[in-house]
């Protein structure tokens, strides 16, 4: 017996720049790019025009210059996340997230309250849109991987469902390149063996493909093009890291809204990782100049930590590294714009790791206590219901709250500096 197809893959069309159309009539229909310097996200009207993720701004404007660019508003986009993600679950408990605006989804114990898996993933994409009002395209399939093909090759904005007697017939005409572990410099090689479609793949020997591609590559392709996934749907599966990053544009910037930019990150940053229980191990500052020059700085804590007051020590000190020189604060990569500034909390630990206690000099109690008190101030009463003073007037668009100097010694500050 095939099995029955009810996993679903569920991913947004274009989320940043669908959210930007929800938000403003005016964006609707029309080519949209979120980003200036880097496009993070661009219309399927966009795309019409070679637009595509992560290239650079002014390329993108050359190929379409009518589009209407828009700088990014991540909370927006995580507000838009979260409620995609409460109708996943009011369908099912057992959701595998994989980024902000896609998922896996296991419907085999739904199927007797929402009906047939089709009738699942058809009832989902109008509650999403209804509901949030945005478009998300489903694939349905026995395995996770053909779930996740079929999704894309409904894209933009439809419902593909993969018989179990039917994979084959589907999968086989596609091109090598949808597979898993298919990049560019893989293509090429297949390619120029011969390998055109997934069943050209599936047709050869795995004796030739692991000659071809390695042992590991080899096996793993040749059963993908066979359909055999094992994987489960992983409701307990974790982040591995966590990020933000910022789109600055190509405008020089000064050292101090460099850091004003990196600390609203950590910032924002932090408390989603107190929100997941998670403790980080460590922190990783990037920046990119307007030539797409790229630089990193990372550093490994002594001890796991959700703390804000250690987590933006770390990363100030970091950016110190990236961008200050001997003659003096933001001269190391010179007068040159910035395009992005992120940071990235990695080695993500259990919250029953020790985690290490900066206190305050004067009354040595924990900055953890302070860290729960503005979550909870932010959770009853918004996020901007508390701010570090120093970004009240900028855009960084995150709030704050307090900003150490160095590890060992924090100073705390109130509202107004």
């Amino acid at each position: 017996m095939p099995g029955v197809a009810n996993i679903l893959h569920a991913d947004l069309d274009s989320f940043y720049a669908s959210v930007e159309q929800r938000d403003n009539p005016r964006l609707r229909d029309r080519p949209v790019i979120v980003g200036g310097g880097v496009v993070l996200a661009a219309s399927y009207e966009a795309k019409a025009y070679g637009v595509r993720s992560a290239m650079n701004g002014r390329q993108a404007r050359m190929l379409c210059p009518h589009a209407i660019v828009v700088e990014p508003r991540m909370e927006a986009y995580g507000e838009a996340s979260s409620a995609v993600f409460e109708r996943f679950h009011d369908f099912t408990p057992e959701v595998e997230p994989i980024s902000v605006d896609e998922a896996f989804l296991d419907v085999s114990g739904a199927l007797r309250i929402f009906g047939s898996p089709a009738d699942i993933a058809a009832q989902l994409r109008t509650r999403v849109l209804v509901d949030v009002g945005l478009p998300i395209s489903v694939g349905v399939a026995r395995t996770k991987f053909l779930a996740k093909v079929a999704s894309a090759q409904s894209k933009p904005d439809g419902l593909l469902v993969v018989d179990p007697d039917r994979e084959r017939e589907f999968l086989h005409p596609l091109p090598v390149e949808v597979l898993w572990g298919v990049g560019p410099a893989t293509s090429e090689k297949l390619r120029n063996h011969g390998v055109e479609t997934v069943g050209d793949l599936a047709s050869s020997g795995r004796a030739e493909m692991q000659s071809l591609l390695g042992s590991h590559s080899g096996r793993h392709l040749r059963d993908l093009a066979h359909n055999l996934d094992p994987r489960k749907v992983d409701t307990a599966r974790r982040d591995r890291s966590m990020g933000a990053q910022r789109a600055l544009g190509i405008r020089v910037r000064t050292r101090g809204e460099l850091r004003t930019d990196l600390l609203g990150l950590v910032e924002k940053v932090a408390a989603r990782l107190r929100k997941a229980e998670r403790l980080t191990r460590t922190v990783t500052v990037r920046f990119r100049t307007a030539d797409l020059r790229h630089e990193s700085r990372s550093r490994t804590l002594l001890e796991p930590t959700a703390s804000t007051a250690i987590l933006t020590a770390t990363a100030d000190d970091l950016l110190s590294s990236l961008v200050d020189g001997p003659h003096g604060p933001g001269t190391r990569l010179g007068r040159v714009g910035c395009s992005l500034i992120g940071v990235t909390f990695s080695g993500l630990a259990r919250p029953d790791a020790v985690q290490l206690a900066i206190r305050f000099p004067e009354e040595g109690r924990p900055t953890e206590a302070l860290d729960g008190l503005v979550d909870d101030i932010r959770r009853r009463w918004g996020g901007r219901a508390v701010a570090r003073a120093s970004l009240i007037k900028s855009d960084a668009g995150v709030p704050v709250l307090q900003r150490p100097t160095a590890l060992d010694a924090v100073e705390p500050l109130g509202s107004v500096e």
